[in-house]
């Protein structure tokens, strides 16, 4: 392997924490087999971590779940949760579940004031209370240790009181025949009456949900207006969005420059 292809690797992850091996493989430009043979050394001599499919930098695995899935293609969230921002006018409100995507949603939203925002999530809540104007309304419940968000029953009842303008959720999983799906129930049950609240509902993720399917259903792609993302989806997953009368959008960095 070339000592300039071992440097953009670790380029690489220094940006992302953690990044898929495909993924690594589409950003140099090369075959996975290609980019297997290069991870196979460094991670042998322990410069690169094996993780689910996936290649992070030792220092990086320490870290709790979130703080280590907000690491993951973190651009690319970053991307998405610039252009969704960028929808949003001042003092509107917004209602948002938990996840890595959102929570990158929040922190572009700290441009914004006089914000209604409606979450179970802590990070959220702690990243956009007090400033600007901003209220901030947070459902209550025992906070996970992950995620540091509520669930169960005493937070659906909460956010159920609320109709807002903007509902976003971030996406678990999503496929063509499945639509958008999650692997915890009550997340799942979470965003599904996130998006019964809001008069215009999106669902934002990046590329690496497409062709996932989790064990619960949030809902079909009609159940949602909107979904932002950072690469076109596959053929499949197009032709379901467009025949649910769902709107795609592919957030670029030339929306933003």
């Amino acid at each position: 392997m070339s000592a300039k292809r071992r440097g953009e690797i670790r380029r690489l992850l220094q940006e992302e924490g953690t990044i898929s091996i495909s993924d690594l493989a589409n950003k140099l430009g090369v075959s996975l087999e290609t980019i297997r043979r290069d991870v196979k050394p460094m991670t042998d001599s322990g410069v690169l971590t094996r993780i689910h499919g996936a290649v992070g930098l030792p220092q990086h695995i320490g870290e709790a779940p979130f703080e280590m899935r907000m690491r993951e293609n973190a651009s690319a969230k970053r991307l998405i949760a610039q252009w969704v921002a960028a929808t949003i006018r001042d003092g509107e409100s917004v209602m948002l579940d938990t996840g890595t995507t959102t929570s990158f949603l929040a922190r572009e939203l700290l441009q914004h004031r006089n914000l209604t925002v409606v979450t179970n999530s802590s990070d959220i809540a702690r990243t956009l209370a007090t400033v600007n104007g901003n209220r901030v309304f947070m459902a209550g419940g025992e906070l996970r240790s992950d995620s540091g968000a509520a669930f169960g029953v005493s937070a659906i009842e909460f956010v159920s009181r609320f109709s807002v303008a903007h509902a976003v959720i971030s996406v678990g999983a999503l496929d063509a025949p499945g639509g958008i799906t999650d692997y915890d129930l009550e997340e799942a049950e979470f965003a599904r009456t996130v998006l019964s609240r809001g008069a215009r509902t999106i669902a934002i993720t990046d590329a690496s949900k497409f062709g996932r399917r989790g064990l619960v259903q949030v809902c079909d792609f009609n159940g949602i207006d909107e979904l932002v993302t950072d690469r076109d989806p596959p053929g499949d997953i197009v032709q379901a969005l467009h025949a649910a009368g769902t709107t795609v959008t592919v957030a670029s960095a030339a929306a933003h420059s």
